[in-house]
């Protein structure tokens, strides 16, 4: 697991384990009042580095699930104890989807893998005013796609609405392609210095530009 320093609070935990065909981001925001861990990855291995690295923090946990796929819910039941946020079309779609992600996916899973679901949904926004995280409501990789913005050091988690690498930007849409297009265009008009993905390297202000240029390109 690779841990990057990011800024002075916020981290990104990397896995690109060779056997498994994509790399998988895990990201923790150390806020003022709490911590907020975003997506709990492949299951209880997983999220250990995580919690090795919070060992000494006095700090309340707030789990957010960017979206209901199983590469970013596996590890929510190691969290069972904490909050566990995320958009409620979330919430429904890991019910309604579990089974067939456990019968798909389980071989990539590390350690225990358990079905926990979210304690707390919203719909459109959801903020934090004591360390000034805020999430939104971005549907366009998923229905349920969800940002995370900490708005003190400029920082936003945007999950799979951009692709797993650069050559492949565009990331893979399970909802209508509108939705997708608002959502990008959202973006555009946000002042964010780094952009977090679920899969892609730490990025900067200019990702949302090669986004609309590779969607013009394309006849996207």
């Amino acid at each position: 697991m690779k841990i990057q320093q990011i800024n002075s609070r916020n981290i990104v935990f990397s896995d690109d384990r060779a056997d498994r065909f994509f790399d998988l981001n895990i990201h923790l925001i150390m806020g003022t009042k709490n911590n907020y861990l975003i997506d709990t990855g492949l299951g209880s291995e997983f999220v250990q580095p995580v919690l090795e690295y919070l060992e000494h923090s006095e700090k309340s946990l707030v789990i957010i699930n960017t979206h209901h796929h199983w590469d970013h819910v596996f590890g929510n039941h190691v969290f069972k104890d904490h909050l566990i946020v995320s958009h409620q079309l979330c919430r429904e779609l890991i019910i309604k989807n579990w089974d067939e992600m456990l019968d798909k996916y389980s071989k990539f899973g590390m350690g225990t893998v358990e079905q926990h679901l979210p304690n707390l949904v919203f719909e459109n926004e959801l903020y934090f005013p004591e360390d000034k995280v805020r999430l939104i409501y971005t549907p366009g990789h998923t229905i349920d796609s969800i940002s995370v913005i900490d708005e003190e050091e400029k920082v936003i988690n945007v999950a799979d609405n951009i692709g797993d690498s650069m050559d492949e930007i565009i990331p893979n849409l399970y909802c209508d392609k509108q939705l997708f297009e608002e959502t990008i265009k959202r973006y555009s008009e946000m002042d964010m210095e780094t952009w977090i993905s679920g899969h892609n390297v730490v990025l900067q202000k200019d990702v949302i530009g090669k986004i609309e240029e590779a969607m013009k390109k394309h006849s996207y």
